[in-house]
């Protein structure tokens, strides 16, 4: 019996093969774009799960009234473990603040990750250093390990896991240190790395004022979290208030407090930071499942339609003493068969396209990794297609009675009919929704691509450096105006400058600051002269720092507009803002620019080139003549042994616009994904409205040939045929519109500086869907009206 059913299974569908090329077809191409999206959310969703304690990992971070942050200090880890039981472990860590170089001879490496941990949070974040992970022998030493990539890189031919020398800075800075071995860098992981040092302690000495550090703790087991949290925050309320008698401060530091966030959120969704890209996974997630729906409700829709073709067979075996269920189980396997054929054709189309989606997403899926979860959701998928797409074909195919059918007055039921359009509606009201997304997030980033950023990023170059020039010059630390003064000198340079930070999107440093009574917290920028000038900021009142006041390297300040409006400042310029134990004078206002792009509003900030409590100033930007920027970039390199004996001849250096560029990453990742959806729903619902107008037409041949016998012409028969097409997408169009406004708004509400809602994509969407379905069902309609009445009726 298998076998006679699995000849008329294999027949029916050669029989069918065009309607069976476009069921599997459409399926396979859905199929492989949602096992794309199911990869890429498995490896999104599964960092740092190869950690032993993963679901007992915290980071512990600070609210204030106005700010969140992970960046604690160093003796808060110390006094979490000593408080409380519940805490396992605790522990900290600290990023590199500016990438380095270290040598081997000839052999490079450009540090741009260089941690620093201490063993409590080597040991909670399960680093492997090869040979094993050893305490440090006393308080102040440290163990320092290379990533197995950058040990490659600086030793090419090493087999062992002996310890080596190497030189750090330029080839004659004489300064060497000592690489213990390596480790292994856990890329799939919130913690990377190129290098690590290991203590028993970092970060000696320092107090609570210093919060730059990332504290992690383990706990136990069970722990009430949202308990501990509490705890923690009135432990770190009682450690800031020791020895504070001032009670304005006081009733300040009651007003922080501290937060726990899972080891699992650090990757998408920190509470300290930008949930984007969780968001954007959400998205594409959603999107992988809707184009998997329309390619199903196209084989539902299909397989419906071409039900009267089977009715005499499943008549005959009724009669024969077939029951219900066991028809329904054939055609289900039919049905099975067609999805497995769709499922290893999704397979070779997914691994064609992997490379793109892997470019697209700088990430290094493989469909045959051994590891690959697929082994297991692949079956899965394949089963929940084919109950999803084939129970209500089957139930309909097996539930014919065969009285009527074998009479030959077997039609369709109204409930399949309604059925069949309302599936038809449902896909296109989805394609819609995709094709107005796409020419949103198409004009938002337009939008932001040619939006005044309030500086020029053209012709600015950002000199990578490891040289501290601070002022007042303190910790080895440099004065910028030799190094100036030389740069200067080469043409087409026509400014350059030294900060804490470059307008690329990271977060600035924070500290509170008191104007007229009022104290609140600031972002910091610690810069140099003609820093303004080199960015082509725009300033709004009063002055930028000059060489002409001598006062300006000692207590000038500059704030943005924000900050005038943060403190409700009139007529600030000459003032006093007070913060870091200086009082400094307000001697400009500059319009806001947008440094970290478009989806944060802008910080209200305060720049000065004197601030103790401050951040190293290391970053060199430099403003270029267009035609003059290959032969200054060309001597840069050639004299910066010269200009900048600590960096010696390893001169790097990237494009500022090119490097705020990077921020829109996510959003023209997200452009391109609803690109490829919007593509791919329409082909599937074209597929499906194809050969849903070819079943239609075919139907009614003899009737159209009625109707050119009394004198219709092709037009009015064009017309009829698309009328019910056309007011099925109409359908589509006015219940898409609602939805497909309430999710691009909330989209665009993510962003602080975005586009007004237009009308013109609901508009676009409704003629191409329109255009689209004429075109398809008139294809299919013109072999019908152009037939020969005769042929159509010469049996009537």
């Amino acid at each position: 019996m298998f076998k006679l059913n699995l000849k008329i299974a294999l027949r029916n569908l050669w029989r069918n093969r065009i309607i069976t090329s476009i069921n599997v077809g459409g399926l396979a191409i859905a199929l492989a774009a949602f096992i794309l999206v199911v990869m890429y959310f498995t490896y999104e969703t599964s960092f740092d799960k190869t950690n032993p304690n993963y679901n007992n990992i915290y980071v512990v971070g600070r609210i204030y009234p106005d700010f969140k942050t992970n960046y604690t200090s160093p003796p808060f880890a110390k006094a979490i473990k000593q408080n409380f039981p519940e805490v396992e472990n605790a522990g900290i860590t600290k990023r590199g603040f500016f990438e380095f170089t270290m040598k081997n001879g000839k052999n490079t490496l450009f540090a741009k990750n260089f941690m620093q941990a201490d063993y409590n949070a080597a040991k909670i974040l399960d680093l492997k250093p090869t040979g094993g992970l050893e305490k440090p022998a006393g308080e102040v030493d440290r163990l320092s390990y290379l990533s197995e990539e950058s040990m490659k890189v600086l030793y090419p031919n090493k087999t062992d896991n002996k310890p080596e020398m190497v030189g750090m800075g330029s080839s004659n800075s004489g300064i060497t240190s000592k690489i213990n071995g390596s480790i292994i860098n856990n890329l799939h992981s919130n913690i990377t790395f190129d290098g690590i040092s290991i203590g028993n302690e970092i970060g000696q000495g320092e107090n609570y004022g210093m919060n730059n550090y990332t504290t992690y703790i383990q706990v136990k087991p069970g722990t009430d979290v949202a308990n501990l949290e509490q705890k923690i925050t009135k432990l770190y309320r009682n450690e800031l208030l020791k020895g504070e008698t001032d009670q304005k401060t006081i009733e300040e530091i009651k007003s922080i407090s501290t937060f726990l966030d899972p080891l699992s959120n650090q990757h998408l969704k920190p509470k300290a930071g930008n949930d984007a890209p969780y968001k954007i996974l959400i998205a594409l997630s959603v999107l992988g499942i809707l184009i998997l729906v329309i390619a199903c409700i196209n084989f539902t829709n299909l397989s419906i339609a071409q039900a009267t073709k089977r009715a005499k067979e499943v008549g005959i075996k009724k009669v024969m003493g077939a029951y219900r269920f066991q028809l329904t189980t054939q055609f289900l396997a039919e049905i099975f068969i067609q999805c497995l054929f769709a499922t290893v054709l999704a397979l070779i189309v997914a691994e064609l396209v992997l490379p793109y989606f892997n470019n697209l997403f700088q990430i290094n899926l493989s469909v045959w990794h051994i590891d690959n979860d697929l082994i297991w959701q692949l079956p899965l998928i394949l089963c929940l297609i084919t109950l999803i797409a084939g129970i209500y074909p089957a139930i309909v195919l097996s539930g014919f009675k065969p009285a009527l059918v074998l009479k030959g007055n077997f039609s369709t039921s109204k409930q399949s009919y309604w059925l069949r359009n309302s599936l038809l509606v449902f896909q296109f009201s989805i394609a819609v929704i995709f094709i107005i997304g796409l020419f949103i997030i198409n004009s938002q980033l337009k939008y932001m691509r040619s939006e005044d950023l309030g500086f020029t990023a053209n012709q600015v170059v950002y000199i990578k450096n490891q040289t501290l020039f601070n002022n007042p010059v303190k910790f080895g630390s440099l004065n910028f105006e030799s190094v100036r003064d030389k740069i200067l000198k080469i043409p087409g340079i026509k400014s350059a400058t030294v900060a804490t930070d470059v307008p690329d999107g990271a977060e600035n440093g924070t500290n509170g600051y008191t104007f007229e009574g009022v104290q609140s917290s600031l972002d910091f920028v610690d810069v140099d002269f003609d820093y303004f000038e080199t960015l082509d900021i725009k300033l709004k009142q009063g002055r930028f720092f000059s060489q002409s006041f001598s006062t300006d390297t000692a207590n000038s300040a500059v704030i943005n507009e924000s900050a005038v409006a943060k403190y409700g400042m009139k007529n600030p310029v000459g003032k006093t803002i007070k913060g870091c134990n200086i009082d400094y004078k307000i001697v400009g206002v500059i319009k806001d620019f947008k440094a970290q792009g478009f989806e944060s509003a802008v910080q209200p900030t305060i720049y000065t080139i004197k601030n103790p409590c401050g951040n190293y100033k290391t970053q060199i930007m430099l403003k270029i003549e267009e035609n003059k920027m290959a032969d200054a970039l060309a001597t840069l390199k050639a004299q910066w042994p010269q200009i900048n004996p600590k960096d010696g001849q390893d001169f790097r250096y990237e494009f500022l616009d090119e490097l705020y560029g990077k921020l829109f990453k996510k959003q023209e990742q997200l452009q391109s994904v609803f690109f490829a959806a919007a593509l791919l729903t329409i082909f599937i619902a074209i597929l499906g409205l194809f050969a849903f107008a070819k079943y239609i037409t075919n139907g009614r041949i003899k009737e159209i040939a009625v109707r050119k016998i009394l004198g219709a012409s092709d037009i009015q028969i064009f017309k009829l045929i698309n009328r019910s097409f056309l007011v099925m997408v109409l359908l589509a169009n006015v219940i898409s519109w609602p939805v497909a406004y309430i999710l691009t708004k909330k989209w665009l509400e993510t962003f602080a500086y975005r586009i007004d809602l237009p009308v013109l994509p609901f508009m676009s969407s409704a003629l191409i869907t329109i255009l689209l379905t004429v075109i398809t069902v008139s294809i299919q309609a013109k072999k019908a009206v152009k037939a020969n009445p005769v042929d159509a009726l010469k049996y009537e």
